[in-house]
């Protein structure tokens, strides 16, 4: 029996040798990197049900994470990662408030998360808790814009260039209205707590907003390595069934559910093994989710039900990925009723530029590439979306040269890796005088 004194953690961590150290430190670097992208809204959303107030909470997880990436390497990642988190930022919650000497209603809010040991909130009641402070964070108090944003950058863990891209906006434009979205919860008082039954079907527009949008920025990354995030879009996909369970007749939650299955069914074919990007005309139609299809169409079909067939935004573009979902090759899909749904989704939404976009490439495939590039020509915004859209048409009518140029004015912008080299192999294809 050893009766030396007892290593601290450091020691113990001091003597491995340096290529251990950091290959230890390095592995609990990444596992806190994947815990936080994953879970951190969670945690988020736990603690701020705990403790009442966005700051402290965000302060709190914020200095838990710290915690965790000066300890985790010298002791080792916990068990369970997430449990370890909240613990931690409930305690540096209670250190805050003790600490900036709050007011003693808030002090004593504070000891009563002392009680440490209790157990954690069962999965399904985080769950509700992250969906339910979405609500919150949809306050009608706030204006709609902010309420979405606020949701996408607080509870969804987007930056706000991701919450900026989502909603088709600048970054500097997107902080100032975060910005102005939190003063006013602090000025008009907005309480974080869980909103009654009644106030849930105000709120449920914005809410369906800030998940589809959240699906959105996984289903195309902003930039980086990979084009989709998988965790974003089950993360979505999670709410957007949370949702429908917490308002089972409303009609929006089963459209939104039926649009992201319908469209996340597609998934497994966006990339070959290579991890190339596959357009939707070459995808192997055997790779696709047909429970998620049949699901989405079952989902649709309620939910057109329960407003005798007029339909709104969501369910106008399930039911053009239903189009797809249902065409046996690329060569059967009906893009003449797409275009007719593109239509009535505009009548709706006349602002919505990726709408615009996507009725030009159906108009493309129901008309041909001239009528395409007419309507592309007609519109407004011309991002980098536009010009590898026109440069598609273009090469389609075998302008090579004005394709290349359009496809080389569609790479000045940030893209995810895999879209970016798609966009440059067609150059490439485009350049060969023997592809021509």
């Amino acid at each position: 029996m050893n009766d030396g004194p007892v290593p601290e953690p450091d020691q113990l961590t001091e003597s491995l040798p340096a290529d251990a150290r950091e290959a230890r430190t390095r592995s609990a670097e990444d596992r806190l990197a994947g815990t936080v992208r994953i879970e951190g809204a969670r945690i988020l959303a736990t603690l701020i049900r705990t403790v009442g107030d966005l700051q402290l909470a965000e302060d709190a997880v914020q200095e838990a994470t710290i915690s965790a990436l000066r300890d985790w390497p010298v002791s080792g990642v916990p068990d369970n990662p997430r449990a370890w988190l909240t613990v931690a930022a409930r305690r540096k919650a209670i250190d805050i408030i003790r600490r900036e000497g709050l007011r003693a209603g808030k002090e004593r809010e504070g000891t009563e998360l002392m009680d440490l040991n209790s157990p954690e909130p069962s999965e399904s009641v985080v769950h509700d808790d992250q969906l339910r402070l979405i609500f919150t964070c949809c306050h009608s108090a706030l204006a709609p814009e902010a309420r979405v944003a606020l949701a996408l950058r607080t509870l969804c863990g987007l930056s706000t260039e991701e919450v900026a891209a989502a909603l088709l906006t600048g970054e500097a434009a997107m902080a100032k209205r975060l910005t102005r979205a939190r003063q006013k919860i602090v000025q008009a008082s907005i309480p974080y707590r869980v909103p009654s039954p009644a106030e849930l079907p105000a709120r449920l527009a914005a809410v369906c907003a800030v998940v589809h949008s959240l699906y959105t920025s996984g289903h195309t990354r902003l930039s980086g390595e990979r084009l989709l995030d998988i965790d974003i879009c089950a993360e979505a996909i999670r709410l957007a069934r949370l949702l429908l369970h917490l308002l089972p007749d409303a009609p929006e939650p089963a459209g939104l559910l039926a649009l992201l299955l319908l469209t996340e069914a597609r998934r497994p074919a966006r990339l070959d093994n290579g991890g190339e990007v596959v357009l939707l005309a070459d995808q192997d139609r055997g790779l696709w989710d047909a429970s998620a299809i049949a699901e989405g169409l079952a989902l649709l079909a309620q939910s057109l039900e329960r407003t005798a067939g007029i339909a709104d935004a969501y369910q106008l573009q399930a039911a053009m990925a239903a189009q797809h979902a249902i065409a046996p090759t690329a060569a059967d899909t009906d893009w003449a009723e797409i275009v007719r749904l593109y239509d009535l989704l505009l009548s709706v939404q006349p602002a919505n530029r990726a709408a615009a976009l996507g009725r030009a490439v159906a108009v493309a495939e129901a008309s041909g590439p001239p009528a395409g590039l007419a309507a592309l020509d007609a519109l407004p915004d011309r991002d980098h979306r536009w010009h590898a859209i026109r440069a598609e048409l273009l090469a389609r009518l075998s302008r090579f040269d004005e394709a290349i140029g359009a496809m080389n004015r569609s790479l000045d912008t940030t893209l995810p890796a895999p879209e970016r080299d798609h966009r440059l192999r067609r150059i490439s294809q485009w350049s060969d005088p023997t592809c021509r």
